[in-house]
């Protein structure tokens, strides 16, 4: 905190203290002032050492013990009776003590703001350097999605491709399936069938074999009489025809003889 002449607080001269003074204050001839926890345990041990600038305070009136609001009886008595000089040189390094402590006070104020400009261009150094490094993650990462896109494409394509051949396929699938389930129709009707027909050859063989049997495979054509008076009853056009009808109608005992009879 800044202190300027029109502050009438002072601050603890003690490292990292630095709160107001009130009540009772230790003040040292090296122009320091320690709030009365600090100055009671600095100053409590022989050879007194400033904790401030680490001055040797052997003297007895190098450390007084300050009342910082005095009462009135005090600020009535305390310079009465000393020529003015004296009180004008009291006042004179009274306040020069208050012209030091505000110095000091600014001196330390400059200090911690060099210190937190240092901080801040380090950490904007930093924070740069981070940026930086981030933007080229960045752009990576960019060249990476764009590179990602491309192959997710491709990969939308190809499955497209394949969707549509899997499609195709299908089709054909379902087509032979059903060319498959008509066929094996099919032969269950077959199978059924062929299992019904036995008993119906085998009596379509039966009396196809009865026709066959009683009648011949060619009739004998009759011929008339020539002129010279021979003749025949009948005459067969072909020998073979002949031949199994006489067989079919001889005796199996008969069949070695032919009998011809001529007119």
């Amino acid at each position: 905190m800044a202190m300027t002449l029109c502050d009438d607080t002072l601050l603890c001269n003690f490292p990292k203290c630095r709160t107001k003074l009130s009540g009772f204050a230790w003040v040292t001839a090296c122009s320091h002032v320690f709030c009365d926890q600090h100055g009671s345990g600095a100053f409590s041990h022989s050879p007194a050492i400033c904790p401030a600038c680490s001055s040797a305070l052997s003297g007895k009136l190098d450390i007084v013990r300050a009342e910082l609001s005095p009462s009135e009886e005090y600020k009535a008595m305390v310079l009465a009776g000393l020529r003015p000089d004296i009180v004008l040189d009291i006042s004179a390094r009274a306040l020069a003590f208050w012209s030091y402590q505000v110095h000091q006070e600014r001196m330390y104020q400059e200090y911690s703001l060099s210190r937190a400009e240092a901080q801040l261009k380090q950490m904007d150094k930093v924070l740069t350097q981070q940026n930086q490094s981030r933007g080229l993650e960045l752009s990576a990462m960019r060249g990476e999605i764009a590179s990602l896109k491309k192959v997710m494409e491709e990969y939308k394509r190809k499955y497209s491709e394949v969707s549509e051949r899997l499609m195709e396929r299908n089709r054909q699938y379902q087509k032979l399936q059903g060319l498959y389930d008509s066929l094996r129709l099919k032969n269950m009707v077959v199978d059924m069938g062929d299992r019904e027909m036995p008993h119906q050859e085998q009596h379509h063989d039966f009396s196809a074999g009865l026709g066959r049997l009683t009648t011949p495979q060619r009739s004998p054509q009759f011929l008339s009489a020539g002129h010279d008076g021979d003749s025949r009853f009948f005459s067969c056009l072909e020998h073979d025809g002949a031949k199994s009808f006489f067989q079919f109608n001889t005796p199996a005992k008969d069949r070695g003889r032919t009998l011809i009879k001529k007119y």
